[in-house]
């Protein structure tokens, strides 16, 4: 429906009802456009979509990968969004990633916690409709400011910049775009994973990523000690997800089934076995054991039977079991296909280096079974990349027969390699990573899940230096306000961003003459109109 279209839809809606008749017609337009989306679930619809036609569009050509930033709180997200469509104009093949680790470490009642599943559990589905919230403001921010100027150009009588307005406000793009929200391992059993995912869901979100570590031992996938559950358990979980989908009526809904079996090398639980070859019993083919005399057996001692074989599986004081070493990939392989033959929709397998080679390995072996594999794969902060791919370049050169004598491979980070021909090398590998492993190692997504953690932290401290120093003042203008004038940043505006102009608009909508504005003459955001 047009603009024009709305208009006379409301007027029409109007003139029912006698009392009616200090509303006008083109603002209930305007604030309908305004509020495209009522509910979560009907965000959860629409992004739900977009990530469908960006999967076909990804299976017909890898260069149709997707991208993502992780986000702490709506504000972050919301100035991605707008970064984006003003540097690119369209948010096309872009999101928002929700970490569990920075909900752990920056929104938790307890303070700052490690990522082991401690936080509130719903704290996650509350960020997620803070995100959708502020989503929703940039849009109501913009198309207010678009409002503004065509009432602008009908004052003046420009009809033609007037009508350039109209189709413009009819083909707007809005900043809501899919979610990929971290459920962590379900915080709990399986109906738990249900009602937390309906949560996720009503809140906004379209795509639920679940991993495969046991719930109360849950770990960071880059820090040790992960514990991962049978395949049976983990499925279970997944069809959980997929019903709270299906009750909402956000059937294309999806489902990103993580897994962390290339570093975790123990199990909690011995998978139970209907038949020799099942899936629990593919699960304890990987388990650390040792043949055993029944005459020898100790006291408490677990055993298996394998092969025809009595086995004891390798138990630790904690009453974890171990897989056998180098078992991690083929972990990994097993872990995917089982999820993808079982409901979910994308894959993602935590690696400890990003390395094209060994995922694209991986994604070779699963696509043999499941030819259509995508993965989301985590371009984590937690990696070392300078060092990773300078090593990586060095190896090749190393294998290619070129001289790397000039170069310590244990120090490859020094400064003193930064301009190296291995050092531009290794960050043109970097800059062309995505793009590459998109085509060579089934990447459909790429997300950075602490970026903004990072540069919280990296701006402030260049602030701190500065404003506590000898620039005192200037530190905040030269580093800061003059940066976000030059740069065009919309929040160099900051009464705007918060919705001033938007209360201005509203109070004339419902008091006319009368309305008591903020955006007058001594409004000193008008300083930064040039």
């Amino acid at each position: 429906m047009t603009y024009q279209q709305k208009i006379i839809e409301a007027g029409r809606t109007i003139g029912t009802e006698p009392t009616w008749n200090g509303i006008e017609p083109e603002s209930v337009a305007r604030m309908r456009l305004q509020n495209r989306f009522n509910t979560g679930l009907d965000i959860a619809r629409y992004t739900a979509r977009i990530m469908r036609e960006d999967m076909a569009a990804y299976d017909a050509d890898p260069a149709n990968y997707t991208q993502s930033l992780g986000c702490w709180h709506g504000f972050i997200g919301q100035q991605k969004m707008i970064s984006i469509k003003k540097h690119f104009g369209s948010t096309k093949r872009r999101y928002l990633y929700l970490s569990g680790w920075m909900v752990a470490a920056l929104r938790s009642e307890f303070g700052p916690l490690p990522d082991q599943s401690m936080h509130e559990k719903t704290s996650v589905p509350a960020l997620i409709e803070e995100l959708y919230t502020f989503l929703k403001q940039a849009d109501a921010r913009e198309l207010g400011m678009m409002f503004r100027e065509l009432d602008k150009a009908r004052n003046t009588g420009d009809e033609m910049e007037a009508r350039r307005l109209e189709t413009a406000i009819d083909n707007y793009e809005t900043h809501v775009v899919p979610i990929i929200a971290d459920i962590d391992a379900g915080f709990g059993n399986a109906e738990a994973t249900y009602l937390l995912a309906k949560k996720f869901i009503e809140a906004g979100a379209c795509c639920i990523q679940i991993e495969n570590q046991v719930s109360d031992e849950k770990q960071c996938g880059h820090q040790d000690g992960k514990v991962t559950v049978p395949h049976e358990d983990f499925i279970a979980k997944i069809r959980a997800v997929r019903y709270a989908f299906m009750e909402l009526g956000v059937d294309e809904g999806v489902i990103v089934a993580r897994t962390d079996s290339l570093g975790a090398g123990l199990t909690k639980q011995i998978a139970f076995v209907r038949e020799a070859g099942d899936i629990g019993d593919q699960y304890n083919a990987f388990l650390d054991c040792e043949e055993v005399d029944a005459a020898t057996l100790g006291h408490g001692d677990v055993l298996i039977s394998r092969d025809g074989k009595l086995m004891r599986p390798k138990r630790l004081p904690s009453n974890l079991y171990q897989f056998r070493p180098g078992t991690g990939e083929d972990r990994c392989v097993l872990d995917c296909i089982q999820s993808l033959q079982n409901g979910a929709d994308l894959l993602w397998i935590e690696t400890e280096k990003p390395h094209i080679g060994q995922i694209g390995g991986m994604v070779s072996r699963i696509r043999e079974v499941m030819p259509n594999a995508k993965l989301v794969y985590n371009n984590s902060p937690s990696f070392n990349w300078t060092l990773n791919f300078r090593q990586q370049v060095f190896d090749a050169w190393n294998a290619e027969g070129r001289d790397v004598s000039a170069y310590n491979r244990a120090k490859l980070m020094s400064v003193d390699y930064d301009g190296t021909d291995l050092a531009a090398e290794a960050d043109e590998r970097i800059r062309t990573f995505q793009k590459d492993a998109a085509r060579e190692a089934g990447i459909f997504h790429h997300l950075i899940t602490l970026p903004t953690y990072h540069t919280a932290a990296l701006s402030t401290d260049n602030l701190a230096r500065e404003y506590f120093g000898e620039a005192g003042m200037l530190g905040y203008v030269k580093g800061v306000q003059r940066q976000e004038i030059r740069q065009g940043i919309a929040c160099v505006k900051h009464q705007n961003m918060a919705g001033s102009d938007i209360g201005d608009d509203h109070k004339e909508y419902f008091a006319g003459e009368a309305a008591l504005k903020a955006g007058g003459e001594h409004n000193t955001m008008n300083q930064f109109a040039a």
